[in-house]
C-alpha cells in the first residue's frame, strides 16, 4: 500500500457482537450483553464494540410473555459478526432450527461463541461443543452431562474461555466472562474501568461452591467486607489467617466458619486468591519481572508465583503474558494451551 494512502488513516473497525434471542429467552443476560458491549463508552480511547440483538423473526416474546421484542434485526446480523452470542433459556428447551443453523453458520467460519447459564445447550445442540471444555449452571449441571455426554462439563467454575468459544455458568456469571472478553479485547485497564462503573468485582473468586443452596443461619454474622478490605489492602505483606482473625476479632475457627458459611471458601483459599488476582492484574499492566510480581502479590517466589498461577488459570506467566499483557491481548492473540477457567485456588487452610 502507498504512503499516505488514505486507508492507512482510517480507524479500526469496531469488533462486531450479536447476541441471538429466540422464543422465551432471558431479559436479563440479553440486558447484561447490552450494558457491555451496547452501550457508548465515550470516556474510553478504544474502538468499542458495534453490538446487535437478532433474532429468527422480528418480534420475540421473552420469558413467561414479560415482554415481547419487536423490531429485532434477522439472523443476517450473527453471520457478519465476530462475537455472537447465543440464547439462554430459564430451563433446557431445545433451540429453534433456525438458530442451531445460525450458530452453525458462526462456527464454520471461526467466530468467537458466547453462552451465559443454559445458553450452553444451545451450543451443545449445535454440537460446538463436543470434546470442549463448558460451564454451565450447577442447577442443570448433572441434566446437561447426561444429555450431552459428550461436552466435558465444568461444575465448579464461573467460566470457562476455550479460546473461542467461552461458557459462563450463570446469570450473575455472565457479568464475570464479559468482563473477562473486554479483558481479552482491550485489556485490563479498560475492563476494570467498566468494573468500576457497574460496581462489580472484576475478579470474583469463590466458583459455582459458594452458590449451592444451603440453609441460611437465623442470625447472621457481620460482614466480612471490613477484613477483606483490610486483607486486600496488605497483599505484599505475609498475612496469615491469625492475622486476619484478629483484624475481624474472632477466633480463627469462628472465621473459618463465616468464610465457608459467606464465601463458600477457607481464609487462607480467598487470601491467594486475591494474591494471584494482583500478579494477574501486575502481569496485565506490564510487569515482566516475575520475583517483583511474587514480591508485590505476597506470592513470595517466582516458582510458587507459576504454581498458583497455573492453578488458579491454566497457564504459565509467560503464557497469561502472552494473552493478556499489553504487547499480547487482543481477538487475534493466539488460543492458550488449555482452556482458561474462572475457578477458586484450589488451596486448603
Amino acid at each position: 500500500m502507498p504512503q499516505g494512502s488514505s486507508q492507512r488513516d482510517e480507524p479500526p473497525r469496531p469488533h462486531r457482537v450479536a447476541m441471538l434471542v429466540d422464543a422465551g429467552s432471558n431479559p436479563f443476560e440479553m440486558g447484561i450483553a447490552t450494558e457491555l458491549f451496547g452501550l457508548r463508552r465515550p470516556e474510553l480511547d478504544v474502538p468499542w464494540y458495534d453490538f446487535t440483538l437478532c433474532a429468527p423473526v422480528p418480534g420475540v416474546r421473552m420469558h413467561d410473555g414479560f415482554f415481547t421484542l419487536s423490531g429485532v434485526p434477522g439472523l443476517a446480523a450473527a453471520d457478519a459478526a465476530d462475537t455472537v452470542i447465543v440464547p439462554n433459556r430459564p430451563d433446557d428447551t431445545p433451540p429453534t432450527a433456525p438458530v442451531v443453523a445460525a450458530i452453525r453458520r458462526a462456527a464454520a467460519r471461526g467466530a468467537r461463541l458466547v453462552s451465559f447459564c443454559t445458553g450452553a445447550y444451545a451450543l451443545a445442540a449445535a454440537g460446538v461443543l463436543d470434546g470442549r471444555p463448558a460451564a454451565i449452571h450447577w442447577r442443570w449441571a448433572d441434566r446437561f452431562a447426561a444429555r450431552h455426554p459428550a461436552v466435558r462439563v465444568r461444575r465448579d467454575v464461573l467460566f470457562v474461555d476455550d479460546g473461542d468459544v467461552l461458557t459462563a455458568a450463570g446469570s450473575a456469571a455472565a457479568l464475570d466472562l464479559g468482563l473477562h472478553l473486554i479483558r481479552r479485547d482491550h485489556g485490563a485497564d479498560v475492563a476494570n474501568h467498566v468494573s468500576r462503573r457497574l460496581v462489580f468485582a472484576a475478579h470474583r473468586d469463590g466458583g459455582q461452591r459458594q452458590f449451592i443452596e444451603r440453609p441460611v443461619p437465623e442470625v447472621p454474622d457481620a460482614s466480612l467486607a471490613p477484613v477483606l478490605a483490610w486483607a486486600a489492602a496488605r497483599l505484599d505483606r505475609p498475612l496469615t489467617v491469625a492475622d486476619l482473625a484478629g483484624q475481624a476479632a474472632v477466633s480463627p475457627a469462628t472465621l473459618h466458619r463465616r468464610f465457608a458459611r459467606e464465601l463458600g471458601t477457607t481464609p487462607l483459599a480467598w487470601l491467594t486468591g486475591e494474591r494471584v488476582a494482583l500478579a494477574c492484574r501486575l502481569i496485565e499492566r506490564g510487569e515482566g519481572r516475575l520475583e517483583v510480581v511474587a514480591r508485590t502479590s505476597g506470592l513470595g517466589t517466582a516458582a510458587n508465583l507459576r504454581t498458583q498461577l497455573r492453578r488458579r488459570t491454566g497457564l504459565s506467566p509467560s503464557a497469561y503474558r502472552a494473552r493478556f499483557g499489553p504487547a499480547g491481548g487482543g481477538p487475534a492473540a493466539a488460543a492458550p494451551p488449555g482452556p482458561v477457567t474462572s475457578r477458586p485456588a484450589d488451596v486448603r487452610a
